[in-house]
């Protein structure tokens, strides 16, 4: 396997106009009445070049659009990249972030061995330096980010690298964009890792690879410990749940516990947070099975463990103040004489028994062991990520993950890293009346409820496994896909939810 495009991403103190660059990328806003300062001064030295293409219509500052503009012998440029921010008034960090992954998705389809940004002077004063720079960084990863391990052979070929820089004349913006860069730049690689890691096939990825994997990152990462359960021993402590579901496999369950302690006595006295992933890493819908169109797809049935996974190797290189078990119970779905059946009554960890009706309702009976787990390692807060229903991406379409749970004050907490981190989240019910759909009548719980409501149903299920935790649920059906290649990335895993919980975790730590 060939490993993915390597990015290299600094800070760089340099004229505009005199930065020697394969690509050099602006912003510019759709509703702009004419150039910033920036883009004037580049346009006078080009001749009038910027003027021309937005005259002719080439270009009109629209999100997710770019021009390019060919440099002369007075820029140090090759090129110029107009990258569209949209309106001015609805600029966001995600406005930023977007924009830097458009540059970095043009340079590597132009095979630019190097980009300089300078998109955030477009913005200049209405968004903060250091968040920006963050955002770049992230967005940079995002663009850049091409799946093509198992590719031999290519017409043409591509980069191995990427030479990126963000870009000032004002050593005071330097400073402030490169602090924003550094904690990007972790973030940026650790969700380019998750995106990998998920879309990688079963027949690579199974439960002992992921396993193995996750040891592998907590060795070489400062803070993290990881610990293994097999089949046995989660046989000897009761997890029914995970049990169940890859009973019908020949490759094993695990469950994963990744266990964050930061150095010295900054965490001392905090509560423990919980990460709770759910880790299918190929779902059948076992004897219940699915349709085999897109089925292929199921192998991203594994993105909210693997989120999980490089949260944690993130809040561990970020050096968060915070104690954080990362648990992640993985299993493999598939119909045998073996698996666990409709009707099937199963001992969960907690002690809880539920009716299997459904045996394609297999995540919240792994996530329910999860869940558990970390009510007995006496974790305070509790958030799990899934992709758990198919009825959230009828809810919310592909654009918005399913935020659920039991305190308010999370739930906002999770909003407001939501807007920051550019995952975007949308509250859902999850009550009692939902927890009546999940009672049955020869269990203490069935694993599915009637048709309607499901997602709601779902996370109602699984806060009967919460304890007095404060908990949240994080629904990902609709968004683990970038179904097709779009301005700022191209198709396969998106990796969702390791900026939303890194940047969860970062405010926390404030």
């Amino acid at each position: 396997m060939k490993e993915i495009i390597e990015v290299e991403l600094k800070t760089h103190k340099i004229d505009f106009s005199k930065c020697e660059t394969s690509l050099l990328a602006t912003g510019h806003f759709s509703d702009a009445k004419g150039l910033d300062k920036l883009n004037a001064e580049l346009n006078q030295k080009l001749g009038g070049a910027i003027e021309q293409v937005i005259k002719l219509g080439d270009f009109k500052g629209k999100a997710g659009t770019s021009a390019v503009v060919y440099g002369n012998d007075s820029i140090g440029a090759k090129r110029l990249l107009l990258v569209g921010l949209g309106e001015k008034k609805k600029a966001t960090l995600d406005t930023v972030r977007k924009a830097a992954a458009n540059a970095a998705k043009k340079s590597v389809e132009l095979k630019a061995e190097s980009l300089s940004l300078a998109l955030h002077r477009a913005l200049d004063g209405k968004l903060d330096l250091t968040a920006m720079g963050r955002a770049m960084a992230e967005g940079t990863y995002l663009g850049s980010y091409r799946y093509d391990e198992f590719v031999t052979e290519s017409e043409n070929g591509r980069l191995k690298s990427l030479n990126v820089e963000v870009i000032d004349s004002d050593k005071a913006k330097i400073t402030k964009l490169n602090k924003g860069l550094a904690s990007g730049i972790i973030i940026g690689k650790a969700q380019s890792y998750a995106r990998t890691l998920t879309n990688r096939p079963a027949n690579i990825i199974n439960p002992e690879a992921l396993a193995a994997e996750a040891k592998r990152v907590a060795k070489n990462t400062t803070g993290l410990a990881c610990t293994v359960f097999d089949e046995k021993q989660m046989a000897a402590k009761g997890m029914g749940g995970v049990l169940a579901v890859g009973s019908g496999s020949a490759s094993p369950p695990r469950f994963i516990v990744l266990k964050y302690t930061p150095a010295g006595k900054a965490a001392k006295g905090r509560p423990t947070i919980a990460l709770v992933g759910k880790a299918i890493t190929f779902d059948s819908g076992g004897i219940s099975i699915k349709p085999a169109d897109k089925m292929d797809e199921m192998k991203l049935d594994k993105t909210g463990g693997i989120a999980v996974l490089g949260t944690m190797k993130a809040a561990a290189e970020l050096k968060l103040p915070l104690n954080i078990l990362g648990i992640i119970p993985s299993a493999e779905n598939l119909p045998s004489g073996t698996s666990y059946r409709p009707g099937d009554i199963i001992t969960t960890f907690s002690g809880k028994t539920v009716e299997v009706l459904n045996t394609d309702a297999e995540g919240r009976m792994i996530l329910c062991d999860g869940l558990a787990y970390a009510v007995k390692e006496n974790c305070a807060v509790i958030i799990d990520i899934a992709t758990l229903t198919g009825a959230c991406k009828v809810a919310l379409g592909k654009y918005m993950a399913g935020l659920m749970g039991n305190d308010e004050k999370l739930i906002k907490q999770l909003q407001t890293a939501a807007e920051e981190s550019g995952e975007k989240v949308w509250p859902l019910p999850s009550g009692d009346e939902y927890a009546e759909e999940m009672k049955s009548k020869i269990a203490d719980l069935k694993n599915t409820g009637s048709r309607w409501g499901g997602a709601c149903n779902g996370a109602a299920f699984l806060r009967q496994f919460a304890g007095d935790a404060k908990w949240a649920h994080l629904d990902i059906a609709g968004v683990d896909l970038f179904e097709s290649t779009t301005g700022y990335t191209t198709e396969g895993s998106s990796g969702f939810g390791v900026r939303l919980l890194t940047t969860y975790l970062m405010n926390i730590a404030k």
